[in-house]
């Protein structure tokens, strides 16, 4: 009976024995690449906690701080101007300016278009600050019977996972990037054949995201490679 042909290898008929074998391991570690992506694996209904623990919203105190005190002074300098004209004092330059130019100033005028489409953006700025929670840096962790939120920085993460990447054995250098949905890893193998570190890979950083206890664990792409010749 004839033995199967792993993947990745080519057969003649004239590779028979050594010479065969010799050939299927040159043709193997010729491989410059080897890549897969997998979904992040289901919690285990013992690890789920209390419930889903949602991400952490951010304080944002400059931007707050800053239209605070922006308003704060529009409000005094105008209520100042207006109780002084109920003094009988002359309104301010500014004020009588901006009255005469609101009244003649045409609509379509370049800079009334300029000054609309900058007040408007920054409008929506302020909307999308104060609806969307931000921190996006931090992944939020499954919460304990203690009810403790707890959240894990994307860069300690990125850092557990190549150190636990860095001892698979053949593998010489590793870049891991972690977002919320998903953790990409780039690693560089020397030696051994890249299907074979590319799972060691996988079973080590799959254990390590579970590991992490993350609420939502983000799916796993993984990249082995030759390195560079130079």
């Amino acid at each position: 009976m004839s033995e199967p042909v792993g993947e990745g290898t080519e057969r003649t008929p004239g590779d028979t024995g050594a010479h065969g074998a010799v050939r299927a391991d040159l043709l193997e570690l010729d491989q410059s690449a080897s890549a897969a992506r997998y979904e992040p694996r289901p919690t285990l209904d013992g690890d789920e906690g209390d419930g889903k623990s949602h991400r952490f919203w951010s304080w944002r105190r400059i931007p707050a701080a800053v239209v605070a005190a922006v308003l704060l002074g529009a409000s005094a300098l105008t209520l100042y101007d207006v109780a002084a004209v109920r003094a009988e004092h002359p309104a301010m330059y500014w004020r009588r300016w901006l009255a005469a130019r609101l009244a003649t100033e045409p609509l379509d005028n370049t800079w009334v278009l300029v000054g609309s489409g900058v007040a408007a953006a920054v409008g929506l700025w302020l909307i999308v600050l104060a609806l969307t929670p931000g921190l996006r840096q931090v992944l939020p962790m499954r919460r304990t019977p203690t009810r403790v939120r707890a959240g894990l920085d994307r860069e300690a993460a990125a850092l557990t996972l190549r150190d636990r990447a860095l001892e698979v054995s053949g593998v010489r250098s590793v870049r891991v990037r972690a977002r919320r949905s998903k953790v990409r890893v780039r690693a560089v193998s020397h030696f051994r054949e890249l299907d074979d570190v590319r799972a060691d890979l996988d079973t080590a950083l799959a254990a390590g995201i579970g590991d992490l206890g993350l609420d939502r664990p983000p799916a796993l792409s993984v990249h082995v490679r030759r390195p560079k010749k130079g």
